[in-house]
């Protein structure tokens, strides 16, 4: 389905270097929606927090054209742009009470004491914050001091709320909750969102639409589901979620399939929409695999027999990692869907591994 809403945030062809041989941001096209939560997703140095910094203005690009709600942001200050960013710090003022801290942006500006007062209550309910405007930041909670921080942005109604790394600071626990209660903030305000996180949960649990990054490069730009269903190449497939990754050598492509060789398994054909030639990867989701004593009868299933290496313990899953006779170790995930549910094998024994031809993704590139 096309998305009508207008585009917010215009990324086009931008290229951020440093120097003379370091490009942090290459070529980047994008265009993020209004209302939309966007995630900017990857490892460390792939760019993605340099984008950030380059649509808040604390950054200018090298290349290219940045728009914001349809205007050129070139020459246009941070201050003067309609976005607002929580940093991965917070860097809530220690010395001023949460009332001044979410006001302070407001006085900057010149707003009138009477309106200021309004909307700092308004935005502290917006955080779940009521009440806590005289408290000072030594008596909150991490996850209170990043509310804080939301609240001081949300204040100045920005038309783009920029986001570092907003849960990096807190324990997993919180981190979880948080997720959720800033996915329902975001739906609540109405503005788009920009996030930027290594955290592949996060990104898929929060965003309804993921850029992954990889050498300053976009690798594929999609809806969480079809970046974990659908991955493109085999640096998505390996970032995102657990895989089991193999090489395989092309016979042939026609007719919506390919035809492989792969050392350890044999001869497939697998699914596949364009070209594929050469070597090319093949991988399958550990959850899409199963365990079993004897040998599966489906036809349509590829089936490895080999012997456990390891069974761990997960609380709601167990890993299983089998080495097959055809020297290749793959991971099983199996849920602990009982709690009477015993280990489905022990190390040393022998097991069949099993998955529908269907699950096995294809990565060309």
């Amino acid at each position: 389905m096309t998305d009508t809403r207008k585009t917010i945030i215009g990324i086009n062809g931008i290229t951020k270097r440093f120097g003379s041989d370091v490009i942090a941001v290459d070529n980047v096209s994008i265009d993020i929606k209004e209302g939309e939560f966007f995630a900017l997703l990857g490892p460390s140095g792939c760019g993605k927090t340099t984008l950030l910094r380059m649509i808040a203005g604390f950054e200018m690009p090298s290349e290219g054209q940045l728009l914001v709600d349809g205007q050129d942001m070139e020459g246009v200050s941070p201050n003067k742009r309609p976005v607002n960013m929580v940093f991965q710090s917070y860097a809530v003022f220690p010395h001023m009470s949460v009332a001044d801290n979410v006001a302070y942006g407001l006085k900057m500006e010149g707003v009138a004491s009477k309106e200021i007062a309004g909307r700092v209550e308004e935005a502290l309910g917006l955080v779940q914050l009521p009440g806590y405007g005289a408290r000072m930041p030594d008596q909150l909670s991490g996850g209170q001091r990043q509310r804080v921080a939301l609240a001081r942005a949300l204040v100045k109604r920005p038309k783009v709320l920029l986001l570092d790394e907003p849960l990096s600071a807190l324990d997993a626990k919180l981190r979880e909750a948080m997720q959720l209660e800033l996915r329902n903030l975001q739906a609540s305000v109405g503005i788009t969102f920009v996030m930027v996180t290594h955290d592949q949960d996060e990104a898929l649990s929060m965003a309804d639409r993921v850029a992954v990054m990889e050498s300053g490069c976009v690798r594929q730009l999609a809806a969480p589901r079809d970046l974990y269903e659908y991955p493109t190449s085999r640096f998505v497939a390996d970032f995102i979620g657990k895989m089991n990754l193999f090489q395989a050598q092309v016979k042939s492509c026609s007719g919506g399939e390919v035809s492989v060789s792969v050392e350890g398994i044999g001869d497939l054909r697998l699914p596949h929409e364009g070209e594929a030639s050469g070597e090319i990867g093949i991988a399958v989701r550990p959850e899409k695999t199963t365990v079993s004593a004897d040998k599966p009868t489906d036809t349509e299933c590829v089936a490895l027999e080999g012997t456990v290496l390891q069974v761990a313990y997960h609380g709601d899953e167990n890993h299983v990692h089998v080495k097959t006779d055809g020297g290749l170790t793959l991971s099983v995930t199996l849920p602990n869907h009982e709690r009477t549910l015993v280990a489905p094998a022990k190390p040393g024994d022998r097991r069949w591994i099993s998955w529908r031809q269907k699950d096995t993704l294809v990565l060309a590139d």
